[in-house]
């Protein structure tokens, strides 16, 4: 696992729920608060599971496997990195 890749999709994965929030009045992820840490855990396991990952079947097999490989390598860092 190359750390980089994985560290850069954790940050991305970060900036774009963090964008997200601040459109709808929500507060910011910190990677530095262990509770934020556990509700983006819990927010990656929602996104890996099979109705939100393939959006109710709406998405291609690729863009399917695209968005799990992501989601994978943000869990991978968040994990083995130390982060959750």
């Amino acid at each position: 696992m190359d750390g980089g890749i994985t560290m850069k999709a954790l940050q991305n994965y970060v900036k774009q729920a963090n964008d997200w929030n601040a459109i709808f009045n929500r507060g910011q992820y910190d990677l530095a608060n262990e509770g934020d840490r556990q509700r983006l855990a819990r927010r990656i396991d929602n996104e890996l599971s099979p109705e939100n990952l393939t959006m109710d079947g709406e998405l291609s097999r690729a863009e399917v496997n695209r968005r799990y490989n992501n989601l994978i390598r943000v869990a991978e860092h968040s994990i083995l990195g130390g982060v959750i």
